[in-house]
């Protein structure tokens, strides 16, 4: 009980003090809003509102990605250099407890993200037929593994700047890897097996079936890598703070 009220506690600060700050809001509204809108007027200034359907999966983990990744860069960042997290390590909780309770705040966020070019999509076409409950369970699987991808980054970095430029490393290429824009068979065969390298081609896919209907690889094989992933990654961080501030 002690371990899930300080779970709580950890959580809620985040929110209160990142999360719910009105420049984060507008930013996780604004951000997948202006990319959703660059994508229906790339034709000539036209709007496509053909488009937006085909390129809902991409969209969406894109604004995880982003969303995920760059709040935690700036959380764990900042905290770092209040000594705030420090005292966090000291405090009579399990480890993996503190940690859990780090990710959930930008996993929460990375979904509201989500569900940004979404709702803009369903006001704008035809989305019958979508499962969403599968979307939901996917978009949690890609939030989860990219906060923990963020989390892995951000306790390697000592500023902000250093923690968005290491994370650039890996979300633009997955921008152009991962089939978000450009399917993964489109591209030059000796780039594809980096693409299966990478998890958010496997969350993607996840969104092409169950939002477009058509995927490479069967479901079940995506959601088996992207637990193992998550499950691979949270060791790695958390290994990674107990060598650093506790060993």
């Amino acid at each position: 009980m002690r371990t899930w009220i300080a779970f709580w506690n950890i959580l809620m600060k985040d929110v209160r003090n990142y999360y719910l700050k009105p420049p984060n809001i507008s930013w996780g509204i604004i951000f997948p809003l202006s990319w959703t809108l660059m994508q229906m007027l790339r034709s000539y200034g036209d709007v496509n509102f053909a488009e937006i359907r085909r390129l809902l999966p991409g969209l969406i983990s894109m604004s995880v990605l982003f969303g995920t990744t760059s709040m935690l860069a700036v959380t764990i960042t900042f905290e770092r250099r209040g000594r705030s997290f420090e005292r966090l390590l000291l405090a009579p909780i399990p480890i993996s407890a503190m940690v859990a309770a780090k990710l959930s705040g930008a996993v929460i966020f990375g979904m509201f993200n989500a569900f940004v070019p979404a709702i803009l999509a369903a006001l704008l076409v035809d989305l019958a037929g979508v499962k969403w409950g599968a979307v939901l369970g996917a978009v949690f699987l890609i939030a989860l593994n990219s906060t923990l991808l963020g989390l892995m980054i951000a306790v390697s970095a000592r500023e902000v700047f250093e923690a968005q430029t290491f994370s650039n490393f890996f979300r633009f290429p997955m921008l152009f890897l991962c089939g978000l824009f450009i399917p993964v068979t489109s591209l030059p065969v000796y780039l594809r097996p980096v693409s299966f390298l990478l998890p958010l081609t496997y969350g993607t896919d996840l969104l092409n079936r169950w939002i477009l209907g058509n995927s490479m690889l069967p479901s079940e094989l995506c959601i088996l890598v992207l637990v193992g992933y998550a499950a691979g990654l949270f060791v790695i961080c958390q290994y990674n703070i107990q060598r650093k501030w506790i060993l």
